[in-house]
């Protein structure tokens, strides 16, 4: 029997965010001690292949394929959220700015904003979005941190 993975559920028409969801973390891993903030519309956690320390995505609870599905209201939510999460992590992780972007592209997708920090011994511009990844490595002062900064 193949393993399932993302490619494998998105060849098929299904999201492989709402399929993990459904199936307690058997694509992306269990991510509640990531989670960082959550309420009834989107939740927000760090990531567990982050491209920077502070690396966290803020995804809506309920299907839509991109921003330009989903409804008014939960846009603003998200977005007046990101900021304060963007000044939560910069002040955390001592970033010198924290970038954000959607890229939300293809048939399956589940939408989702990035926000990815940058730090003063990097260069500014689009290539953090590209940084390599590595593996999530939790820091418990910093998590109760960016909770506490987040209610």
């Amino acid at each position: 029997m193949e393993k399932l993975t993302a490619a494998i559920l998105t060849d098929k028409g299904i999201c492989p965010t709402c399929y993990n969801k459904e199936h307690n973390g058997i694509i992306f891993k269990d991510d509640t001690n990531r989670i960082i903030y959550k309420n009834k519309d989107f939740t927000c956690m760090l990531v567990d292949n982050p491209r920077a320390l502070g690396h966290a995505i803020i995804i809506s609870n309920e299907h839509y394929k991109d921003m330009m599905t989903i409804p008014d209201d939960l846009c603003k939510k998200v977005f007046v959220f990101a900021k304060k999460a963007m000044k939560a992590i910069k002040e955390v992780y001592k970033a010198e700015s924290v970038y954000l972007c959607t890229m939300c592209d293809g048939s399956m997708n589940h939408f989702h904003l990035q926000l990815i920090p940058r730090y003063a011994t990097e260069q500014r511009g689009s290539k953090n979005f590209i940084k390599p990844r590595f593996e999530y490595v939790e820091d418990k002062e910093k998590l109760t941190k960016l909770k506490q900064l987040l209610k």
